[in-house]
């Protein structure tokens, strides 16, 4: 099994090098690869480091809780940030609570050595689904501690399957789990480990943060002002605007801030097409903004705190790959819709069990649902709350994960 695992890494790198021939987003990763064993070549660590590793984006946010609460508690700590997607490198390089962020190099057993042996890390943190071999030996084999964060089993994973014996190995590599959810522990304990807590996810401590520290985007307030009936929709796709224009077009009362996933001109402009009312990028916002009917919010890093202004929130997605961050909108008490594909989201399927989250396969659903939110207030302010309440419920994982990992360590204090 492990010279099948090799031989898909190497078949994977030479796809993904035809790939940066003429995609994007490859060649950023072949390009940002490359470039960190570059950096590591001359790269000297004079403190400690911590490294935390995430796929991308999302993943990321699961680990920025703990991140920066290490960085509270132990300022003299380098962290070092390493990410597999550009989706999250491009987006995120500049943060500014990591001393280094790089691409992760592939997984080979020559990468990991020299990745490790460069930075020697105190301990490591991987995210959610991140299971790249030769790194947790590397990491094992130096007596370097490991957690998982946030992460999710699930049946289907190769770690649970009849052949799973050689992959059930790789759960061995790590000090401690911090899981989502009994599931999974009791997945993990099928396995034949048991050095597993379930803490919850660490993004409802990070939505609940940003809720608490959202600034007021004037703009949006003047657009907002006056309207009790005002749809927040954020990360959306073609299928999921679509179904939005239709539902905007056609009910006057109701006002429309949309933030697609993708913010290029191209997109926007055909965004905008759709739309038979007024409307304006944030970007270029007229004067008078409350006399128009739908804010296009054009650029990044604004849609958490603009989930406040929203009486009802659509999260985008669900007709596609999956849908996108539910919690940045429940964290403001404000009921959430999205498209069919939330399977794989427990924090979905549990906002639908606790009446805080509500799940559309057309728009028939969409009309139906935001007709009841907009002439029933009772029904939506006890949707809100119920959302938000979940959302408190499920705080603590980072404080829980912080006392653990660092509770008696010397060398921390």
């Amino acid at each position: 099994m492990r010279l099948l695992y090799n031989i898909g890494l190497i078949a994977y790198q030479i796809l993904i090098h035809l790939a940066a021939l003429f995609n994007h987003k490859a060649r950023l990763l072949v390009h940002g690869r490359r470039d960190t064993m570059k950096k590591l070549s001359y790269m000297r660590f004079t403190k400690p480091v911590i490294w935390f590793h995430a796929a991308s984006l999302g993943e990321f946010e699961q680990g920025r809780p703990v991140i920066e609460a290490i960085k509270k508690q132990f300022p003299d700590k380098q962290i070092l940030l390493t990410f597999f997607s550009p989706s999250g490198y491009e987006v995120r390089k500049n943060y500014s609570m990591a001393d280094h962020i790089f691409y992760l190099p592939g997984d080979s057993p020559r990468n990991a050595a020299r990745f490790i042996d460069t930075i020697k890390p105190e301990m490591a943190f991987f995210i959610k689904y991140e299971f790249w071999f030769h790194y947790l030996s590397a990491l094992k084999k130096r007596n370097i501690p490991i957690y998982g964060v946030s992460v999710i089993f699930r049946e289907h994973q190769p770690f649970f399957k009849w052949y799973g014996k050689w992959f059930r190995q790789i759960l061995g590599c790590y000090s401690k789990f911090y899981l989502q959810d009994q599931k999974s522990l009791d997945l993990y304990k099928r396995a034949g480990y048991d050095n597993a807590v379930v803490c919850g996810d660490t993004r409802f401590d990070r939505v609940w943060e940003i809720a608490s520290l959202s600034r007021e985007v004037e703009i949006a307030r003047k657009f907002t002002q006056g309207c009790d009936k005002v749809i927040v929709a954020g990360s959306t796709w073609p299928k999921d605007e679509i179904l939005l224009a239709k539902y905007i077009n056609s009910h006057p009362n109701v006002k429309l801030i949309i933030a697609p996933h993708e913010v290029h001109d191209e997109h926007i402009l055909k965004l905008e097409t759709l739309f038979r009312v007024p409307h304006f990028r944030y970007t270029q916002a007229p004067h008078g903004v409350e006399n128009f009917r739908v804010m296009v919010l054009n650029t990044i890093g604004m849609l958490s705190s603009i989930y406040r202004y929203g009486s009802v929130a659509y999260v985008g997605g669900g007709f596609g790959k999956g849908i996108h961050n539910t919690l940045e909108a429940a964290t403001y008490s404000t009921p959430v819709v999205f498209g069919p594909n939330h399977k794989k989201f427990k924090e979905a399927i549990d906002l639908i069990h606790v009446g805080g989250g509500f799940t559309i396969n057309n728009y028939d659903d969409l009309n139906d649902y935001f007709t009841q939110f907009f002439s029933n207030p009772e029904f939506l302010i006890q949707s809100g709350e119920k959302a938000g309440e979940y959302v408190n419920s499920m705080r603590g994982a980072t404080e829980l994960i912080m006392s653990e990992v660092f509770e008696n360590q010397d060398t921390m204090s």
